[in-house]
């Protein structure tokens, strides 16, 4: 691989985790308008990427495997980020957004300490560094500190979730070569999409205003399907554990989207952890 196509793989990722982090823009809008409920947010978000995801799968005509394996691979990925997606929007219902995030945050060390063993990939000083920097800017610039106390459900909903987010890109990478971008997403959705409906209350459909469906839909397809083609396109080319480090760049996006546009105060220690954020995930990008 080229160090152009690395350095594009890993710009492509930081755009992608940038626009994430605007997600609460289109939830705070479509909240706005009506109750919405989690489990619709998430059904709604993976619908359109598969839905988006097959069209494109469709459009490239590409081959698909027939060996069993990465078969099994797609349905794992389909359940465990769908358990994924659950876990994070009830790490938010049950405790506090700082504790829900930052747990959630785990995942690119669970991806630093496992790439080795389950890629492969060689364990680099500069990315176990960056990662921990990151990391702790992320404590910084979270404060869970100064969050109410709550009880551990949440850090444990947190928890999961950033597990199945780690295994997620582990097997995104195991089974890159046998799909493209497009079909690997749209056949995950196909297995994900339902196991997140069956958690969606009766009724909560019904009392779903159009406004709320009009906006989740557009966050959806923007942050949802293309900017997850966009994510999955860079992982493809950039290491695991770095890729995981680039995300942070969320968080970083998120607070400042809510200092910005929502007068939510960041303060200094806030700042600081985000400039701790940015440094450690450059650290990890440039070679």
């Amino acid at each position: 691989m080229t160090a152009r196509a690395s350095l594009l793989g890993r710009l492509a990722i930081v755009a992608a985790a940038a626009a994430w982090g605007t997600w609460i823009l289109f939830l705070r809008a479509a909240e706005k308008c009506g109750p919405t409920h989690a489990a619709i947010e998430s059904v709604v978000m993976m619908g359109v990427i598969t839905v988006v995801s097959a069209g494109v799968a469709l459009r490239e005509r590409a081959p698909l495997p027939r060996e069993l394996a990465p078969w099994i691979g797609v349905g794992l990925l389909g359940i465990f980020d769908a358990v994924n997606v659950i876990c994070f929007f009830r790490a938010y219902q049950t405790t506090s957004v700082a504790i829900a995030v930052l747990t959630h945050y785990l995942a690119p060390i669970f991806v630093t300490i496992g790439a080795p063993f389950v890629l492969g990939e060689r364990f680099t000083r500069r990315g176990a560094i960056g990662c921990m920097v990151s990391f702790g800017g992320l404590v910084l610039l979270l404060a869970p500190w100064q969050a109410p106390l709550s009880s551990l459900t949440g850090a444990a909903y947190g928890t999961t979730s950033a597990a199945c987010y780690a295994v997620n890109i582990f097997i995104n990478k195991k089974f890159a070569s046998k799909f493209t971008a497009a079909s690997l997403m749209a056949w995950h959705g196909v297995i994900a999409t339902p196991l997140l409906a069956l958690f969606v209350p009766p009724g909560a459909w019904d009392v779903l205003p159009h406004q709320s469906l009009l906006f989740l839909l557009a966050g959806s397809l923007l942050l949802g399907a293309i900017a997850g083609l966009v994510f999955v396109w860079g992982l493809r080319r950039t290491p695991s554990n770095v890729a995981a480090t680039l995300t942070f760049v969320e968080p970083l996006v998120a607070v400042l989207v809510g200092a910005l546009v929502y007068g939510e105060k960041m303060g200094l220690v806030g700042a600081a952890g985000g400039l701790l954020v940015l440094a450690g995930a450059y650290g990890a990008a440039v070679r």
